[in-house]
């Protein structure tokens, strides 16, 4: 939805609000408010027809120059300190932070919050927002942090908002000349004036070094330049159940606690705060923000009933690890792991039935949209301060907690959401958490005894590595996100298949059945074999090499086997990597990967015609004449020497670089082996006439 050029905040609004804090009107305040939140709710605060025009005259700027140094794909490169809309946008948010400071309450205090969540959407607003002041006044509205607010440095007695007030005054005549002007459109022509003596404008450093509230009077608010009122619609996210845009919020709220609504309005605004500005991140980290959220979400999981805000609470924490490094440490150290296993545990109704065993109710309905968005926040917020513990061999007491978690992750895997998309989301966290957990932990997911229904190998329940099969075909099947969602899952069912015997057999059952029919190429087809051969050939290096790891490993890293289920062709990309393109055994194999020493027999239908397969394709295919048939000795003599001559001369001309393999199976320049061979041959030499001189 765009905002009409009526809709646009102006100077009077503002002045009525102050007008109405002032006088203590509550009614009259609210009812400002109200307005800008219906007018503003579903927009962003950028100028798309400013920007658009902008790109215009800068491609006409390089038609007539016929050079381009730089033209910007982002909003934030164009400077808009001194459009009058984003000051005025900017002064609201400081008119409304100082309101919070009088500790208002009810439904003013809800209707003022949500002002400032749409304001904080905003870049260019977020000055007022990020002083230390501001983020300890919202800390303490949402419980928490219980630092003192810093006092503001005024003069006596004085009103703070009479600066605000002069520099909308001086906005308005700003206003009234530009209007007097008419329509006339700007050309761009003419550059804007920078002068030691211009005013000074509202910029981001100012806030960082807490402003103060007098030198507001020393800033302009008159454009520069003509700005049209159109602003960019809000794009919608993820839907979640905890509230929506517009007027659903309204009758969602009847039925909740105002204060409980005011707290979830800040870690909504802090969660954009946060995501927006680098200094609200840094500042939030000194705060100590984090140590408070943790708090908050251990009093209310111990507590009966959860509060409505709990997801943005988890949201504002994973903002808070996923962009500070030292906060994942610090939750870590002071107890995060254990906390967050809880809290998950309570979003999905865990119930125990032995130390690593969880009941799992058949009948009981699916988890609600509300309950499956919270676990997976949770889960992000694990993997940002556990990602690196795979590496890591865990103490007993860590062992004994990843365990613990690793039970609650397979939960995960078994449970179905009221909607598949929540389902596949739910599932695609829980692959990467357990591959951030330590391998030696992952032993519970195969240790739950067997029920009626169970897919089992050799006695070891594989009802989790089913899901997570199930999971890993549906994705590569939808063939969207397909690195996102596949690496994680890829690289956890390799690390499982290398340390787990049994569940490698119940993978390459599934994976890579006995070969009965090589008509078709390995990579053509609908088969889960089909589709991951095609994965070795992807453009991303990255999940190529996932994928043919997999079945390098189900193929217990022996080369011909895997050449026969890919085709060498497919599987040269890793055998290159690893220096096997000679078929050399794996010396992966001798890093603690125990393999049986079970073969790979063939089918009967496979030895028919495994004379006839192309082992660079991995097809059968006709056979064709030989090319020298009828030929006499001298003739094919004539004709090698002749091959022989077309291939030094494209050398020569680096057209081709011949390759041979060395000790190790690595590709390198014939010119490096003839080099080395030559030393080689020296060496002998010298070691000869010396064995002779003795």
């Amino acid at each position: 939805m765009a905002c009409s050029g009526e809709d646009t905040l102006t100077a009077m609004n503002i002045e009525r609000i102050i007008e109405c804090i002032r006088e203590d009107d509550q009614k009259g305040l609210k009812a400002e408010l109200q307005q800008f939140n219906r007018e503003y709710a579903q927009c962003f605060f950028y100028d798309s027809e400013e920007r658009e025009r902008r790109r215009r005259l800068e491609m006409e700027e390089f038609r007539k120059n016929k050079v381009r140094d730089y033209m910007s794909d982002s909003d934030s490169d164009y400077d808009e300190s001194s459009n009058p809309d984003v000051l005025l946008r900017q002064a609201l948010a400081m008119v409304l932070i100082r309101f919070l400071q009088t500790e208002p309450q009810g439904r003013v205090l809800k209707v003022c919050l949500r002002s400032i969540r749409i304001l904080s959407r905003d870049k260019k607003v977020l000055g007022p927002l990020i002083t230390d002041r501001a983020l300890l006044t919202l800390a303490h509205l949402g419980d928490i942090s219980n630092a003192p607010v810093p006092k503001e440095d005024t003069d006596g007695e004085s009103d703070p908002y009479n600066d605000i007030m002069e520099a909308i005054s001086e906005s308005k005549f700003g206003r009234a000349d530009e209007d007097d002007r008419g329509s006339e459109e700007d050309d761009g022509s003419e550059a804007v004036s920078s002068d030691v003596n211009d005013p000074v404008v509202w910029g981001h450093n100012d806030w960082c070094g807490e402003r103060k509230a007098s030198t507001f009077s020393n800033m302009s608010l008159i454009p520069s330049r003509r700005r049209s009122s159109v602003f960019k619609a809000l794009t919608r996210g993820k839907r979640d159940s905890r509230g929506s845009l517009g007027g659903g919020e309204e009758e969602e709220e009847k039925e909740e606690k105002v204060d409980e609504v005011s707290r979830k309005e800040v870690m909504k605004i802090f969660c954009n705060i946060v995501y927006n500005s680098a200094w609200a991140q840094e500042r939030a980290s000194e705060l100590g923000l984090l140590c408070g959220l943790t708090e908050k979400l251990s009093k209310e999981f111990q507590s009966a009933s959860s509060p409505c805000g709990q997801f943005y609470t988890l949201r504002f924490m994973f903002l808070l690890t996923a962009l500070r490094p030292e906060l994942r440490a610090q939750l870590k150290q002071e107890g995060g792991v254990p906390l967050l296993t809880t809290v998950l545990e309570k979003s999905l109704s865990v119930q125990w039935k032995e130390q690593y065993e969880v009941v799992l109710d058949p009948t009981a309905p699916p988890i609600s949209a509300e309950d499956s968005q919270q676990a997976q926040e949770v889960l992000k917020i694990l993997f940002n301060i556990t990602h690196s513990t795979h590496t890591q061999e865990p103490e007993e007491i860590d062992a004994s907690l990843y365990r613990h978690l690793a039970a609650v992750l397979r939960h995960c895997l078994m449970l179905s959401c009221e909607e598949e998309e929540a389902t596949d989301e739910l599932k695609g966290h829980t692959a990467n958490m357990l591959s951030a957990l330590p391998l030696s932990c992952l032993d519970v997911l195969v240790s739950v005894p067997l029920g009626p229904d169970s897919h089992q190998m050799n006695g070891a329940n594989m009802d989790c590595v089913h899901n997570l099969l199930i999971y890993m075909e549906r994705k590569l099947e939808q063939g969207e996100k397909v690195k996102e969602r596949l690496t994680p899952v890829l690289n956890l069912l390799t690390e499982c298949s290398r340390g787990h015997r049994d569940t490698r057999h119940y993978l390459r059952q599934q994976i890579l059945p006995p070969l009965r029919d090589a008509s078709t190429k390995p990579e053509e087809g609908n088969t889960m074999r089909n589709r991951l051969v095609r994965l070795m050939t992807h453009l991303d290096t990255e999940l190529k090499h996932c994928a043919a790891d997999l079945l390098f490993v189900l193929c217990k890293e022996n080369v011909r086997r895997f050449v026969k289920y890919t085709g060498y062709g497919n599987a040269a990309g890793l055998l290159a990597t690893r220096g096997l393109l000679g078929g050399q055994r794996s010396k992966a194999t001798s890093s603690g990967t125990q393999y049986s020493s079970d073969s790979d027999s063939d089918t009967e239908e496979y030895r028919q015609i495994k004379n006839r397969v192309n082992p660079v394709t991995g097809q059968v295919e006709e056979e064709q004449p030989d090319p020298m048939e009828g030929m006499t000795e001298e003739e094919k003599e004539e004709e090698a020497h002749r091959l022989i001559s077309l291939f030094n001369k494209l050398s020569k001309d680096n057209m081709i670089q011949p390759m041979g393999l060395d000790e190790e199976g690595q590709l390198v320049p014939l010119s490096e082996l003839r080099d080395l061979s030559e030393e080689e041959r020296k060496s002998e030499e010298e070691h000869d006439d010396l064995e002779n001189v003795e």
